[in-house]
């Protein structure tokens, strides 16, 4: 079992930046990728980025070049800096893991970008 505890989600305005962090515990050898998803109300959860164990990256096109995503292997911890926030960006933010064949997911974390 991975263990995972999320950090940093709140209020922000727009074109503010929040930085999400999540640190895996437990069974975290084989851990493959790390990533970040997010569910807005009434919408389907959506990948946001997704980083590998070589630092592969990916992001969805919406985020891409206002988000970063990095990883601290020693730490098995991901980030994810957020820049130029929109109000689209308003929603759960999950901390995602994939080893091997199985996922492990965190408990979300709001992030809200509004006047």
């Amino acid at each position: 079992q991975v263990q995972l505890v999320e950090s940093g989600g709140g209020l922000v305005q727009p074109g503010g930046s929040l930085r999400l962090s999540c640190a895996a515990s437990g069974s975290i050898f084989s851990i493959t990728a790390m990533g970040w998803y997010r569910q807005a109300p009434g919408k389907q959860r959506e990948l946001v980025a997704r980083i590998t164990s070589m630092g592969w990256t990916n992001y969805a096109d919406s985020v891409q070049g206002r988000f970063t995503i990095s990883r601290d292997n020693a730490k098995n911890t991901v980030h994810l800096q957020m820049n130029s926030l929109k109000p689209e960006d308003t929603a759960v933010y999950f901390c995602n893991v994939e080893k091997m064949s199985a996922q492990y997911w965190g408990q979300g974390t709001q992030v809200t970008v509004s006047l």
